[in-house]
């Protein structure tokens, strides 16, 4: 009987463990953060809801309207229901620990053995062929350091992220990273409102000079972060803080309760099946240009590499080659999803290179056609094909877009209004408040005195 690893318990684990449980086949899925938080926006789109059968519990907001904010703080509003889809359609916005949380725990439930370990080492056997012994620290126990354990298999599945040791094991080969930044932050009742069913993305040289920022919805509070690409990962701290200023004034008393950094892969590995040993999700590589999705790809890259498997090793009564899983997973992934990264890889290229091309990116989507056309592909995973006209006319609108978009790009930046009428008197008393306090804490003696004259004031 086949014996399989998955290593990594983020979505394309756990879908690749609920996927080979279910045929009988034996299967371990290893992770050592079992409350993971990953720095992530978190949306995910309407038809992995269906496909994956997720329970809406799960689920933080239904964000049915989006704000797109340009370099110039024009918005541009997206809608749902104007587009013509009914109330059922909307992205799903939910907080990795609960997301990744109950897709571990419906795998183990299925018959997946999770184990809450870090695998240290892999010996690969000859030419990397296998059989693979796992050497792994235990921590069911709850101790500090782990047990030291050691466990062999005939198959692995590497879903262990960006940082992939299986990845290293087998010889994958290096890509770039990208890093992501995200804070969590708490907001009084009248801006959590505001945000009841909307995501708000920025773009700016300020808040990212190859990717967007973002502010989404939570359950009690916003996700507030940025991604940039690995030659500018110094500068990832100047970029939060500009996301932040740029928000500012919507994100008014705003209390960080959590702070989170994670890589992020920038292309799929060199190579993601060598012997019996396959990459899925981060770890290959899967994340989207352009819109920065992960989750559904990882979701679906992991369940489609252990349908791969399933059908070649025959239920688990014999163990694939490599010459099957590269024929099989690889194959039909790339024929499916190949033509979706190509194009994002141009469209980032185009429209996130300066200011310029952000304003026209930003004027573009208050096009009617192109928010269907994206919201289309986005909501429900599906390539949808424009008409001549809609061709022509977006071709024209493009061009124009770009050559207004050079006298639009701001030379400075500065914060969108308040969207829930507070004056400029409301936070001038909170930025006078907070410095007070940022002195108070750097000289509290000093600063009882400045307290005193600003109550008598």
């Amino acid at each position: 009987m086949l014996r399989v690893a998955v290593i990594g318990g983020g979505p394309s684990g756990s879908c690749a463990a609920e996927v080979l449980a279910k045929a009988g086949i034996s299967t371990w899925i290893f992770e050592r953060k079992l409350d993971n938080a990953k720095p992530c926006g978190g949306a995910i789109p309407l038809c992995m809801v269906e496909e994956f059968e997720l329970p809406e519990s799960i689920l933080d907001r239904k964000v049915r309207n989006m704000k797109m904010i340009s370099p110039s703080n024009k918005e541009v509003d997206i809608r749902l229901d104007p587009l013509g889809y009914d109330n059922d359609a909307y992205i799903g916005m939910c907080r990795r620990e609960v997301f990744d949380s109950f897709l571990r725990n419906r795998s183990a439930e299925l018959g997946a053995t999770l184990v809450n370990a870090l695998v240290q080492k892999i010996d690969t056997g000859t030419n990397r062929q296998g059989p693979y012994t796992l050497h792994y620290a235990d921590y069911s126990n709850g101790g500090p350091t782990g047990e030291m354990k050691t466990l062999e298999v005939d198959l692995i599945i590497g879903a262990d992220g960006a940082n992939s040791r299986v990845a290293k094991a087998m010889d994958a080969g290096d890509y770039n990273v990208a890093i992501a930044f995200q804070e969590r932050i708490k907001l009084p009742a009248e801006e959590m409102t505001y945000y009841e069913d909307l995501a708000e993305m920025y773009v700016g040289t300020d808040v990212s000079p190859d990717f967007y920022a973002w502010v989404f919805p939570k359950f009690d509070h916003v996700a507030v972060g940025t991604g940039t690409m690995q030659q500018n990962q110094s500068l990832i701290k100047g970029l939060q803080k500009g996301i932040r200023e740029r928000a500012r004034k919507r994100l008014f008393k705003g209390e960080v309760i959590k702070v989170e950094a994670h890589p992020i892969p920038e292309h799929p590995r060199p190579r993601r099946v060598v012997g019996r040993m396959a990459l899925v999700g981060d770890a290959a590589g899967y994340v989207t240009k352009s819109s920065g999705e992960g989750i559904y790809f990882a979701a679906k890259s992991g369940r489609m590499c252990a349908e791969a498997i399933v059908e070649i090793s025959a239920n688990g009564s014999c163990i694939p080659t490599e010459k099957q899983i590269k024929s099989t997973y690889l194959k039909r992934w790339d024929r499916k999803y190949g033509a979706t990264y190509a194009v994002l890889d141009i469209l980032q290229k185009i429209f996130y290179r300066n200011d310029a091309a952000r304003e026209a990116f930003v004027e573009m989507c208050d096009d009617r056609d192109v928010q269907k056309l994206t919201f289309d592909s986005y909501l429900y995973k599906r390539v949808v094909m424009m008409n001549p006209w809609q061709q022509v006319k977006l071709t024209l609108r493009t061009v124009a877009s770009l050559l207004r978009g050079q006298a639009l790009a701001p030379s400075n930046y500065g914060s969108v209004p308040s969207a829930v009428g507070r004056s400029d008197g409301d936070f001038l008393a909170e930025e006078a408040s907070q410095a007070i306090k940022s002195k108070a804490s750097e000289d509290p003696a000093s600063n009882s005195e400045e307290r005193s004259k600003v109550t008598s004031s």
